[in-house]
């Protein structure tokens, strides 16, 4: 037990070590910035600043490659073409009024289809009697 608790202790000095390398170097960096890399790499896509220097991290556009449409490719289907001057052509004045009295036109329409019915069927009612009465007269005659 007393190598175990040697190497938790001997490790967790090491790992105290490292923390502390890496707290020094940090404040050194930051008591000395001078020492720091001046070569910063700054890329403008869509900026073209005014420094000469940065200038030169300027990045061409980018290059999309050509998109072939496959809709496009296909020739169009060839519709029926209607001349448009027929279309011009202003509707009849009185297209409101026919569409206000539509539906009373069509029961009057109803009306006199059930009218004519009516007055056929009485003729044909005068004839078959005309009919029975010209056979009973001719019956009587002889």
């Amino acid at each position: 037990m007393a190598s175990e608790e040697e190497e938790t202790i001997e490790q967790a000095a090491a790992a105290r070590r490292e923390r502390l390398e890496a707290l020094r170097a940090a404040r050194q960096l930051l008591e000395n910035p001078e020492d720091e890399e001046k070569d910063v790499n700054v890329k403008f896509r869509n900026y073209l600043p005014h420094d000469k220097e940065l200038q030169e991290g300027k990045l061409a556009p980018p290059k999309l490659p050509k998109f072939e449409d496959p809709v496009a490719s296909e020739p169009p289907v060839e519709e029926k073409k209607e001349d448009p001057f027929l279309n011009i052509a202003p509707k009849k004045p009185n297209w409101d009024l026919r569409r206000d009295v539509q539906k009373k036109l069509d029961k009057l329409e109803k009306r006199t289809q059930k009218a004519i019915f009516q007055l056929m069927e009485q003729q044909e009612k005068e004839k078959q009697l005309a009919e029975e009465d010209g056979t009973r007269d001719d019956d009587s005659e002889n």
